[in-house]
């Protein structure tokens, strides 16, 4: 049935052949079972340590999906409602303003939990935008009170801090990636009562059996962890910076990044995907209700918003709960059925379910401002492909 896996090999191992990435692992799911699981590579070429399975990876936005896993089983138990105003929770989001290149204004109305889950609330990542430099002020601090030995914000406090920043629009005018995800970290663990670290350990992480993700690794468990690289001089050099406040993941983070923070590996985001394609159960343990699966891996915007949905990787996809939704798989030029779901993050792991066809993706990698990856994309299709 899935002779074709063959040319998966080929593929993966080309990328590692032509130095375009150092190492990958690449994992297959149909219907419950792992069919394929192979590693590619090294996971350290200055030390030549080879990519194992086990090998652990920074998840960069595909913390993201985690996150809203989480808010949905807030959601379920009636603790939190995505029109409830995020200025209930963290009240540093009272009276929002707008600020862009026509000035500082007003926002037209407040910021729900859906305008967060949907990426439509105008809270900005650090970019060159005027809205976007008085945030990656915030963030530039964090980092270097870091290399100070400072203390750093905690979660809640760092989301405080975003608070008293300018968003680049009226929540709900459209799509843009930005630090929604941080801030639902953030209101997860006021509605909780818990650190979001504990709540995901207790409510997601320790039912699944994901034993090897977290926000931190420990010390042995630390020499798993693949060396990210960047694209520089003509070829892949270490990364040696930190990015979005992340740093080295030695101790537990006072910040924990609902957006960016986790570690894992495939074998234990593989527990967590088929959660997902399970409608919320897996060996048994329920973590979330069938329905609110269905409600998660829906489209949350509307066609207005959908005109920003406009990268590369999100055509013919619409967005709900940190996640793309496809709808128009020609467009999208992926062979899956509609309702497909998945995310992808900065350094390259992606993810991608078919409930339709029980099927599941992974393909974990380790280089800067990866994404989306045109080999993702085809190691995709060589999977739906092979299946009969």
């Amino acid at each position: 049935m899935y002779e074709n896996f063959k040319y998966l090999d080929a593929v993966a191992q080309k990328e590692i052949t032509k130095g375009v990435f150092s190492g990958s692992v690449l994992s297959v799911i149909h219907k419950g079972e792992t069919v394929y699981l192979k590693s590619f590579g090294l996971a350290d070429k200055e030390k030549n340590i080879p990519m194992k399975t086990d090998s652990i990876f920074r998840l960069f936005s595909m913390s993201k999906p985690v996150t809203a896993a989480a808010a949905m089983i807030l959601i379920e138990r009636g603790l939190l409602d995505t029109r409830h105003l995020l200025k209930w929770f963290i009240t540093e989001f009272s009276d929002p303003v707008v600020l862009d290149e026509n000035g500082e204004r007003p926002a037209d109305r407040d910021i729900t939990i859906g305008d967060l889950l949907t990426m439509t609330s105008g809270i900005p990542y650090p970019d060159g935008t005027p809205a976007g430099q008085k945030m990656g002020a915030l963030w530039g601090e964090q980092s270097e009170k870091y290399l100070k030995g400072e203390k750093l914000l905690d979660t809640v406090s760092f989301a405080k801090e975003m608070g008293k920043r300018p968003l680049m629009f009226t929540p709900g005018e459209k799509w843009m990636y930005g630090a929604s995800a941080d801030i639902m970290g953030a209101v997860i663990e006021v509605v909780s009562g818990m650190k979001f670290g504990d709540f995901l350990r207790k409510e997601i992480f320790e039912p699944l059996g994901m034993n090897d993700t977290g926000f931190y690794i420990p010390a042995e468990k630390y020499s798993r962890l693949a060396q990210c690289y960047e694209y520089k001089n003509g070829g892949n050099e270490p990364f040696t910076h930190f990015h979005l406040c992340l740093t080295d993941y030695t101790v537990p983070p006072a910040f924990e990044s609902g957006g960016a923070g986790l570690v894992s590996t495939v074998e234990d985001y593989a527990k967590f995907a088929k959660m997902l394609m399970n409608k919320g159960e897996l060996d048994g343990v329920r973590i979330l209700g069938r329905n609110t699966v269905d409600f998660m891996t829906r489209n949350g915007l509307t066609p207005e918003q959908r005109k920003t949905l406009n990268w590369d990787s999100t055509k013919g996809h619409g967005y709900g709960n940190f996640m793309r939704i496809l709808d128009d798989p020609s467009t999208a030029g992926l062979i899956q059925s509609e309702g497909s779901f998945g995310w992808d993050g900065w350094m390259g792991c992606y993810f991608s379910i078919d409930p339709k066809e029980q099927l599941c993706i992974l393909y974990f990698i380790q280089q800067t401002g990866a994404g989306t990856t045109d080999s993702a994309r085809r190691l995709q299709n060589i999977a739906w492909g092979a299946v009969k």
